[in-house]
């Protein structure tokens, strides 16, 4: 994409999720935010950088671990921006 595309893109992305955010409000307990490089540290004290694809998070509330996911059917992070996918993991405890 051009520059001019991806400003646009990003324009109408941020727009549609602050949308998809509003609709969800209820769910939304905390707002969550970008994710940056990974570091891992293993039992021998070594820290190492290492890869994911996770790239933002949020948490929400959902009577179940598939409602959770379905809140995210037509994000825009999916019909917008680049992703595929959105993961979705429960927080247990």
């Amino acid at each position: 994409m051009s520059e001019a595309e991806q400003a646009e893109t990003a324009r109408l992305g941020v727009a549609a999720v602050a949308e998809w955010e509003a609709a969800h409000r209820d769910s939304i307990v905390f707002q969550g935010g970008p994710l940056g490089p990974t570091k891992r540290i293993d039992d021998d004290g070594a820290v190492t950088d290492m890869v994911n694809l996770l790239t933002v998070f949020m948490v929400v509330r959902a009577d179940n671990h598939e409602a959770a996911a379905r809140l995210f059917e037509n994000h825009p992070h999916m019909s917008i921006f680049v992703c595929d996918g959105v993961e979705v993991m429960p927080v247990l405890g």
